[in-house]
């Protein structure tokens, strides 16, 4: 006999494929549709007690414009509502069968006039007739009283007082059910029937929800034997996986997130349902929801800067969700860092908060090691990050800067799968550099900079691309790479220039030198060597760096990519 898993279904095994619940029931799910609600194949009866939602909430779906209002009518009603009422946690209580009488009298006392013909019970149910003709009521509710007293779940309740202040019961449902078919599959249920109990003795089970969930429920109860659904939206279907989620039904769970995903996406669905693993108890089952949810918004504001204000006002699992994208349409990380600084100022204004959210859970989306220097030594005296997460961050990026490639493509390997990626350099406009400085004897810098194959296929026949700025004695420079023509304009040819960022008038004297790495010693060589006085916004360099043609730099036994990196250095000196 095999072990039961309390998070799976019997008749659901997790070896099931995500796209047999596109198609409903796969070939190892049994159709038990025939059985539902009919007492030949049934051993129990669930009743089903209808409590009126609050008056000021109504049902979820009225008045909601999108999925985004209809989620807070939801969590309204999930978290709030008890708290306002004083009625016991939303778990779906066990009633016994005397309880189950005693509610029945308090109802028909109640409201029996007002209560429509379904909603009185059928008390010529053979199994109802223990205690029908109950002649002392008194006694009924002592002995009610005392039993649900001796229960964990009512240690420090009153019951008299829990039935007078929750909203009375509305309507009554009656099904006939099979209880292996809903232990086989929810461990609630499955718990419920086995845990040598009175309730589990008992033919009559009795569950207590509010209106607005009546139909999930029904909904939920009917999968539970035909394993499909028949609501299509998603407010409708996202009740039911809530409902699966209160009763521990995780076939439905995944089955409700396969459909959801497969629906277009905008962002407020996308936003709701990174909420979902917080409020839901079996997470897994929801993970590609939200996973996909999260890839819809990395890619849908990819480009923070034209979505601005709109990222600016994302909540924080959004912002974590674009954050971690490879592809934000941004200039260089230092934007990511201002940005995320930015967002935490707006969103958490006393600054103990902002440092907790910064370090604990925004850090970490941020990838420091692609930071300029001149940026990662802002970090060091911003207040915004505590002294020691600020230092920890800084080193750890300076660290990596200076590992040689092939520690540096070990370190990115073993974070390939984690949700920050840190020493995973995105799409930047600018090119990330690594530059090393000296003072003495003269003011100087070495500048690496790195292009893939593929970057530089993508130049031909007239593209640029531009590196971050570096700074040498006080002043930004910059290196592009360009595909042009030669001088005599007879072919294509990688060109390679350095440039000052435009700031006034100043000028600077500076001595330069290019080289590469090229096979087969792979270390540094270099091709060409000059000197020139800058002033703002002037480049100078080399039309065609490495002497041949396009094609023959780019062929596949070019002697300058090495393992599909074209390395590349200039070194800068400030002339006296």
């Amino acid at each position: 006999m095999r072990n039961l898993d309390m998070n799976t279904d019997l008749f659901d095994p997790r070896s099931v494929m995500d796209s047999d619940f596109s198609r409903g029931p796969s070939a190892g799910e049994a159709d038990f549709g025939f059985a539902f609600n009919d007492s030949n194949f049934s051993d129990r009866v669930l009743r089903i007690e209808i409590v009126a939602d609050p008056a000021e909430n109504g049902h979820d779906s009225e008045g909601c414009t999108s999925v985004a209002d209809w989620a807070r009518h939801r969590k309204r009603r999930r978290e709030d509502i008890k708290k306002e009422t004083g009625c016991p946690p939303s778990s779906p209580p066990v009633v016994t069968r005397d309880t189950a009488i005693l509610l029945d009298v308090v109802i028909l006392v109640l409201d029996l006039t007002a209560c429509p013909e379904e909603q009185i019970l059928n008390c010529n149910q053979p199994d109802m007739d223990d205690g029908a003709g109950c002649e002392n009521p008194d006694e009924e509710v002592d002995a009610m009283s005392e039993e649900s007293r001796s229960g964990d779940e009512a240690g420090n309740s009153n019951d008299s007082s829990w039935i007078t202040d929750c909203p009375a019961v509305l309507r009554v449902k009656t099904l006939h059910i099979s209880s292996p078919i809903l232990a086989a599959k929810s461990p609630f249920f499955y718990k419920l029937f086995s845990n040598g109990m009175r309730e589990s003795e008992q033919r009559h089970v009795t569950l207590t929800i509010n209106a607005s969930e009546e139909v999930a429920l029904m909904e939920l109860l009917n999968f539970m034997y035909i394993n499909t659904l028949s609501v299509t939206t998603a407010p409708a279907l996202l009740d039911v996986l809530m409902a699966a989620d209160k009763y521990e039904v995780a076939s439905c769970m995944r089955y409700c997130s396969r459909l959801l995903r497969n629906m277009p996406m905008t962002p407020e669905s996308a936003l709701h349902y990174l909420e979902l693993p917080s409020s839901v108890l079996i997470g897994e089952a929801v993970q590609p929801l939200t996973d996909t949810a999260k890839q819809y918004l990395a890619a849908y504001y990819k480009d923070i800067t034209k979505f601005q204000e709109e990222v600016m006002a994302l909540p924080l699992a959004g912002v974590e969700a674009v954050l971690s994208s490879d592809d934000l349409q941004v200039a260089s990380e230092d934007t990511v860092y201002d940005f995320v600084l930015k967002w935490a100022r707006n969103q958490y204004p006393k600054l103990e908060e902002r440092r907790e959210i910064l370090g604990m859970r925004l850090a970490r989306f941020i990838r420091f090691p692609f930071m300029s220097c001149r940026k990662l030594r802002k970090v060091l005296t911003c207040n915004d990050f505590d002294n020691d997460v600020a230092s920890k961050l800084v080193m750890e990026a300076l660290f990596f800067k200076a590992e040689v490639p092939h520690r540096q493509r070990i370190l990115v390997a073993e974070e390939s799968n984690t949700p920050a990626r840190r020493y995973v350099e995105r799409a930047y406009k600018y090119r990330p550099v690594k530059v090393v400085e000296f003072e003495l004897p003269r003011q100087q810098c070495v500048v690496y900079l790195d292009l893939k194959r593929e970057e530089c296929a993508n130049l031909f026949p007239s593209g640029r691309v531009y590196s971050q700025a570096f700074h040498l004695g006080g002043q930004g420079f910059f290196l592009s790479a360009h595909c042009n023509m030669d001088q005599q304009n007879s072919f294509h040819c990688f060109g390679l220039f350095l440039g000052m960022q435009e700031k006034g008038s100043v000028t600077f004297a500076v001595d330069y030198e290019f080289a590469a790495r090229s096979k087969p010693t792979e270390e540094f060589v270099s091709k060409y060597k000059g000197n020139y006085t800058f002033t703002g916004g002037k480049a100078v360099g080399y039309r065609n760096l490495f002497a041949i043609p396009w094609t023959s730099f780019m062929a596949d036994d070019s002697l300058y990519f090495i393992n599909g990196v074209l390395h590349l250095r200039a070194e800068l000196t400030i002339r006296l």
